[in-house]
């Protein structure tokens, strides 16, 4: 009996030792990741979006610095919802400070190596120059800049962090929507596209234009939005917001992997500015704000708020002429939502995404040309052998005009997931030690086009 006892003891001790050396090994595996997030003042729902998944070199226990209110509370119950649902549940532990001192806080301690912003723009661009500055590397939403006096001090902070080996990088989640994407494998296919052509002003080579909504649904669940939101000089303005997308898109789709000077390449051809208007009643249900705070005064007339969201500017990139507009709406009709139109001309076929009524108000990729030879035909169907190999199950279903492109469902994984994309592609350039050649010039130009054109749009103001 003594003797069961005993082997029953040792048995125990040994599981109880397991167990010990598992949580340890745990605590190793974990001790072992070599990237720690710092999230600081997240305003806007897109910092939730960012944890949205889980990354395998990134630490569970995420630092937060903010100012005490309502954004850095939805914040943290939208992580806390990411963390609690029954699939996939994250398992981020957030470890936050609140206070007015949240900025020289997190710079004094340092808790982390990866800082994200995502929220009130006014200062962003402070925020990254000062983070990279203390060695920090810097994963920030767009607009990094929302004027030119930002842009300038953008600069700046690129140069901060090429000196303390870190890396700045904006959040592109547009470049993983499926058509984008394949509307650029397909420009590089001379065979399908040919050559992209220069354009007119008038006729731009490449058009790319986005309609999008104040009040919409995050995860299942109404959008509040901040009332900062709608002050233009918080939020800035949609030429140099939503814009700075669109910007990337024509950049990356027409000259890939190629290295942009904005004093040589780029040259700003017209500006146009609009406001979209907001009733006291609508301003209210997106913002659960009973009355207009006194920021927004300036920009109310008859009891409407005007925000000057809508943008359009035309251009020529490396000589060839391209037009991106952005508009802004109260709230999509029932069944639709945001929608995105582009279009690259070639010599042979045109690539087009289109998103309305007869789309269901999903984005589809068309190749449409006049050439209705076999010979094109056969060349289509040869080249386009080299996009199903990297991307199976992508096919072309023939129309009047040329082809759609029927993309397998597996790929249309929607906008939210996009945000673990790009992070995944950053944690990929933290772990090589850097971005690559072309990122940084470009993200220059992106932002020198879209605050002059705002310059430009305001009167050279």
């Amino acid at each position: 009996m003594r003797k069961e006892l005993l082997t029953i003891a040792l048995l125990s001790a040994m599981v109880f030792n397991q167990g010990c050396n598992s949580k340890k090994e745990e605590a190793k595996n974990e001790e072992k990741k070599p990237l720690s997030l710092i999230v600081v003042e997240p305003g806007h729902f897109h910092a939730a979006l960012v944890q949205k998944s889980m990354y395998d070199d990134v630490d569970s226990v995420v630092h937060v610095y903010a100012s005490e209110g309502p954004d850095v509370k939805a914040y943290l119950d939208k992580v806390e919802k990411y963390n609690t649902r029954p699939e996939a549940p994250t398992h981020w532990k957030e470890e936050v400070y609140t206070g007015s001192d949240f900025f020289e806080k997190m710079i004094s301690e340092k808790k982390g190596n990866v800082v994200v912003l995502a929220g009130n723009n006014q200062k962003k661009t402070d925020f990254i120059k000062r983070s990279v500055d203390a060695g920090l590397n810097v994963l920030a939403d767009k607009p990094m800049a929302i004027d030119a006096a930002g842009f300038d001090k953008l600069k700046e902070a690129f140069a901060s962090a090429d000196k303390n080996k870190v890396l700045l990088y904006d959040i592109m989640t547009e470049r993983y929507e499926i058509t984008n994407t394949l509307q650029r494998e397909l420009a590089l296919l001379p065979e399908i596209f040919g050559e992209l052509q220069k354009g007119t002003p008038e006729n731009p080579a490449v058009s790319k234009e986005s309609v999008h909504h104040f009040f919409k649904y995050i995860s299942g669940e109404p959008l509040v939005r901040p009332t900062w939101f709608f002050d233009v000089n918080q939020q800035g303005e949609g030429m140099v917001d939503v814009t700075t997308h669109l910007v990337d898109l024509v950049q990356w789709s027409c000259f890939p992997n190629v290295s942009l000077d904005y004093q040589k390449d780029i040259q700003l051809l017209s500006t146009k500015r609009t406001a979209t208007q907001l009733t006291p009643s609508q301003f209210k249900l997106v913002t659960k704000s009973e009355t207009y705070p006194d920021f927004l005064k300036k920009d109310i007339k008859d009891t409407l708020l005007n925000v000057y969201s809508n943008g359009e500017l035309n251009y020529t990139l490396k000589g060839v002429h391209a037009k991106v507009s952005v508009i802004w709406n109260f709230q999509a009709p029932e069944g639709t939502g945001d929608t995105h139109y582009s279009i690259m001309k070639g010599s042979k076929a045109n690539l087009i995404v289109r998103q309305g009524k007869e789309q269901k108000y999903k984005p589809v990729l068309y190749i449409e040309t006049t050439d209705k030879s076999k010979a094109y035909e056969d060349a289509v169907a040869a080249a386009f052998k080299s996009v199903q190999d990297k991307y199976p199950g992508v096919d072309l279903k023939k129309t009047a005009a040329g082809w759609e492109v029927v993309i397998d469902a597996k790929y249309d994984t929607g906008h939210e997931s996009h945000f673990a994309q790009v992070a995944n592609a950053y944690m990929g350039y933290l772990k090589a030690g850097k971005l690559p050649e072309w990122e940084v010039p470009n993200m220059i130009a992106k932002y020198w086009l879209t605050t002059s054109a705002l310059k430009q749009a305001k009167g050279g103001k």
